[in-house]
Formats: C-alpha cells, sequence, structure tokens
C-alpha cells in the first residue's frame, strides 16, 4: 500500500480518526469493474475495522462489488479556509480518511441487524423509542420492490489526513489582505 505523500500531514491518532468517522455523515464508495471507475456517496457506519451500509441487493453497486471486492472508501470534510497574504500559503483545513478493503454482503441476520440499530442511533439519535427488529430487516423491500442488502467493508488498510484549523487564519466573509497587512 502506497504512503501519504505529505507526510506532515498524516494522521495516525486512531482515537481522532474514529471520532471522525463517527460523526462524518458521508462517505464515497470507489469501485472498479471492467476498467470503469464508479464512486458513490454513502450514509455509513463504522464497526471495528469495518464499514457498513444499506442499498438495493440489485442495481450497478452490487454488479461492480461482485466482479471486484477490492473497493475504497473515502470520507473527507472542509473545516474551513485559512487566509495567508502570500495567495500560495492559502490553505484548506480539513481531515480525510481512505480506508482500502474488500467488500461481502452481510448475510447474518444479527450481524444486519446491529449494522442497522448502529446507523439509526448515529443518524436519528433518540428517535424510535424500541431496538429495530430483525424482521424488519429481513422483510423490508424498497419503494421499487427490491430486497435491502448491508454490505460491510473489510478493512485492510487506512490512511488518514488532517490540516487543523488555524482561528487566526481562518477566512470569514469580508475579511481581507490589507486586514492583515496591519
Amino acid at each position: 500500500m502506497m504512503n501519504v505523500r505529505y507526510a506532515a500531514r498524516e494522521c495516525t491518532d486512531e482515537t481522532k480518526i474514529e471520532a471522525f468517522l463517527a460523526q462524518a455523515k458521508t462517505g464515497f464508495l470507489g469501485m472498479s469493474a471492467n476498467d470503469i471507475p464508479y464512486v458513490v456517496p454513502l450514509n455509513f457506519i463504522r464497526l471495528g475495522r469495518s464499514i457498513y451500509f444499506h442499498g438495493a441487493a440489485v442495481g450497478r453497486k452490487v454488479s461492480y462489488i461482485q466482479h471486484n471486492k477490492q473497493v475504497c472508501f473515502t470520507v473527507s470534510e472542509e473545516l474551513g479556509t485559512m487566509t495567508s497574504v502570500i495567495p500560495a500559503h492559502t490553505d484548506t483545513a480539513y481531515m480525510s480518511v481512505m480506508i482500502f478493503g474488500y467488500m461481502d454482503f452481510v448475510t447474518d441476520l444479527d450481524e444486519a441487524t446491529e449494522a442497522m440499530q448502529a446507523m439509526l442511533h448515529k443518524y436519528v439519535p433518540g428517535y424510535y423509542n424500541q431496538p429495530l427488529s430483525k424482521a424488519h430487516i429481513d422483510k423490508y423491500r424498497s419503494s421499487l420492490g427490491s430486497k435491502t442488502l448491508v454490505f460491510k467493508l473489510n478493512q485492510t488498510h487506512l490512511s488518514a489526513k488532517d490540516n487543523e484549523p488555524q482561528a487566526e487564519r481562518m477566512f470569514s466573509a469580508g475579511r481581507t489582505v490589507q486586514q492583515d497587512h496591519t
């Protein structure tokens, strides 16, 4: 696996990485089949060293995974722009995580229910007053009639980068270079 090119931005703090993934709402799943790339945005949950998401049991995503189980999942959040009187030193504060691995379709009903329950806790905490039932996961069909499938990305490698915001450099509407020269 390739190392992070800009080593000064590499983040190896597992606590920080896990906290970031716990609060981030959208990740992008990159796949490839027959030399044609495909990237799709997804809601997700991280449990252990795996990423779970759900979707229709038929479609392009399923076809790509059946053809090539090797994937990359990327989560990135921009935290603001940092100014500099030197234009080339203007920078972006951010955090990003790339998880490489292989996909599985979750067939164990207990594991699928646990993953979907964790997603509900992440995206709508406290909304439901009782746990998700296994029967709901087993029998649910979308409005288009397809069964819902739970997907599991088994991590083989993770890399993360961050560029911490510097409060004194953060851009805000109306800020000008003239103000920064004084």
